[in-house]
């Protein structure tokens, strides 16, 4: 007579191997999900950028250097692309708004004009965002590599070619502190 606890096994085995790699999919689009809100809100942060400009433009136009900055760090925001590239433009970009705002900081028309200050704060709205959006993204890859680097995770990512991803990490130069007031002068 045949024993059924072999067949049971494999069965269980298999249900097993179904599971966890169902698991590793999940947890993988959870993480590529949460990169694209970072990458929405930096984008939505780049879109602000040529009104806030051209509003201090307005008062301070002669502050081409400041601008020029601004428009190349910019530029390399939106073409960055993975979190490491996106992290440095993002760093690039956070510096040289610090810059634009010290400019705007010695107008106290412009900081007293409506537009302005509603472009600092929808800028200010979108920081807080693109920070709630960047701990997100951490979380879930730290989640997902968690899960392919440990056993018997990493022997079943190993099989289906699982990639660990990217923390969207601050390089030393960004963990000083950048000061952007947008207090009324």
């Amino acid at each position: 007579m045949l024993s059924l606890a072999p067949v049971a096994v494999l069965i269980m085995g298999g249900l097993w191997g179904v599971f966890l790699y169902n698991n590793l999919v999940l947890s993988r689009n959870r993480t590529r999900e949460a990169w694209s809100g970072i990458d929405v809100q930096l984008k939505r942060r780049s879109s602000l950028i040529p009104n806030l400009v051209e509003s201090v433009r307005g008062y301070a136009t002669h502050e081409h250097e400041v601008f020029s900055e601004v428009s190349q760090a910019r530029g390399a925001m939106v073409k960055a692309s993975g979190p490491a590239a996106a992290a440095a433009a993002d760093q690039a970009l956070t510096g040289a708004l610090g810059r634009l705002m010290a400019v705007a900081e010695a107008y106290p028309q412009l900081q007293a004009a409506a537009s302005f200050q509603q472009l600092q704060g929808e800028l200010s709205d979108t920081e807080e965002k693109i920070a709630y959006a960047r701990q997100f993204y951490n979380q879930n890859a730290l989640d997902y590599n968690t899960r392919i680097q440990t056993f018997p995770g990493n022997q079943m990512a190993g099989w289906f070619r699982f990639e660990a991803f990217d923390y969207f990490r601050a390089e030393e130069t960004a963990r000083e502190e950048v000061k952007i007031s947008f207090a009324k002068a």
